[in-house]
């Protein structure tokens, strides 16, 4: 029998006083029952609204049938056979934004817990299946992909499938990207990102990583001495922005994907790291997307007693996933909107001691559409604070374009691509995620490597 309930099965999750002081995941996920129950809320819907809306095109009522049936290992194989990170993307995707926002059971009630049925069957099948993925047969081709996030993994795994010879290219020392320097650990646990990494290298993958291109190789090496004949860069978005303003300069000034990095990759939250990190009281968050949710939240698990996100809009115009600020709220983060920083302070050591603010007021729309924040006039105070994270955005790292002759790119520095398969100015090179759109989404930059190829293959064939 159908599931008619109006809402979605809660999640079970850590209590908000206990999670804000650990590492440890916040969700913890659906059990069997809960699953089984909430795959019956799906309707089967035959046009698929929401799989019109996934940028990787899961058959999403075919997995959940398979829920409801019980079938968990045919609902991953659906899963997988569109998605090389359903794991991970039952964690971090936006699904209200795309698949569930599109839910026909969201019209009169909530959409149907999409993400969190992913998710369930990601972790049933790797704690219950002992299948290795298999290594396709060769087709004689090598392809490179420079960057091991969503956009590279996902591009490597759909290639490895087709019977490409894949190779990636990681700049860092551990492949993941974004995944594992980016998202803390009570988003998306390392481990789960690792096995997902082992499925496809499983299939014949190959990661090289502590691998500059631009500096140890470059494009053209790939294609003249190492004899790959297609190149697809999903390199992302790692180059932090800062505002400009006095101060910005001081020590305990860190952009968001410094002090991410440092505690995600490098492992500062652990008693005897190795990695140092400013132990603060208090901390300001410039910014309201994800990024700078999981920051805050970051400093508050590092023992801060204060911890505010500071946004010039106001609260409906947050950009972070609604979950991420319910959760940030929880958890005892302040929340300071219509405020924008004009200036760092600092005491005689050079140490940050304040931020002056002003107050903002929204005005008429910009060309993004939402409304343009406005200064008050007379508004300006002082917010007492040690530390200042910077969440407002990143480019590009400059060093791919500067040394690819002939590649195209625009003036925010993100590569130029002709059309949704990703190719660029280049024959035979390919771009997705960051690298072209700057700063976005996990789901995103995964449509963008199954695009590119798709795309990949069909350009390789038709040299043939």
């Amino acid at each position: 029998m159908p599931n008619m309930c109006m809402t979605k099965c809660p999640m079970p999750s850590q209590d908000p006083k206990v999670r804000a002081r650990n590492f440890d995941e916040v969700a913890l996920g659906y059990t069997y029952e809960m699953a089984v129950e909430e795959a019956k809320r799906c309707l089967g819907c035959p046009k698929k609204p929401c799989s019109a809306a996934c940028p990787v095109q899961i058959d999403i009522p075919a997995f959940i049938k398979c829920v409801a049936e019980e079938d968990m290992e045919g609902a991953y194989k659906v899963l997988s056979a569109s998605s090389a990170l359903p794991a991970v993307c039952g964690r971090v995707c936006p699904q209200e934004n795309q698949c569930e926002g599109k839910c026909v059971r969201g019209i009169k009630g909530e959409p149907v817990a999409i993400g969190r049925l992913e998710r369930f069957v990601a972790d049933w099948h790797r704690e219950h299946s002992a299948e290795q993925p298999v290594k396709p047969e060769s087709n004689g081709h090598k392809v490179a992909v420079i960057g091991a996030g969503p956009s590279g993994l996902t591009a490597a795994g759909d290639l490895a499938r087709l019977g490409y010879e894949v190779t990636v290219y990681e700049a860092l020392h551990t492949a993941g990207g974004v995944l594992v320097y980016g998202i803390p650990e009570f988003r998306l646990p390392k481990a789960i990102v690792q096995k997902e990494i082992d499925n496809l290298t499983a299939m014949g993958v190959k990661i090289e990583t502590n691998m500059v291109i631009g500096k140890v190789l470059t494009i053209d090496e790939l294609f003249d001495e190492m004899g790959f004949e297609a190149v697809f860069i999903g390199s992302g978005a790692g180059l932090p922005r800062f505002m400009n303003i006095p101060g910005e300069s001081l020590k305990g000034v860190y952009s968001a994907n410094e002090y991410l990095t440092r505690i995600n990759l490098m492992k500062a939250y652990r008693e005897g790291s190795a990695t140092p990190i400013k132990k603060s009281k208090k901390v300001a968050v410039v910014g309201g997307g994800n990024v700078a949710m999981d920051a805050a939240r970051s400093a508050m698990r590092l023992g801060a007693e204060e911890v505010y996100i500071v946004y010039r809009r106001g609260m409906e115009e947050l950009p972070a996933r609604k979950e991420e600020v319910e959760h940030a709220i929880e958890e005892g983060i302040i929340f300071r909107t219509l405020t924008n920083p004009v200036e760092v302070l600092g005491d005689e050591k050079g140490n940050v001691c304040g931020m002056k603010c002003v107050e903002m007021e929204l005005g008429e729309p910009d060309a993004s559409g939402r409304r343009r924040p406005i200064v008050k006039e007379g508004s300006e105070f002082v917010l007492e604070v040690d530390t200042m994270i910077m969440s407002i955005g990143t480019s590009p790292n400059p060093l791919i374009r500067s040394t690819t002759p002939g590649l195209e790119t625009n003036r925010h520095g993100c590569i130029v691509v002709k059309d949704e398969a990703g190719l660029t100015s280049r024959e035979g090179v390919y771009a997705g995620g960051d690298a072209v759109t700057g700063a976005a989404t996990v789901i995103l930059a995964m449509g963008a490597g199954k695009n590119a190829a798709k795309a990949i293959d069909e350009y390789i064939k038709a040299k043939k």
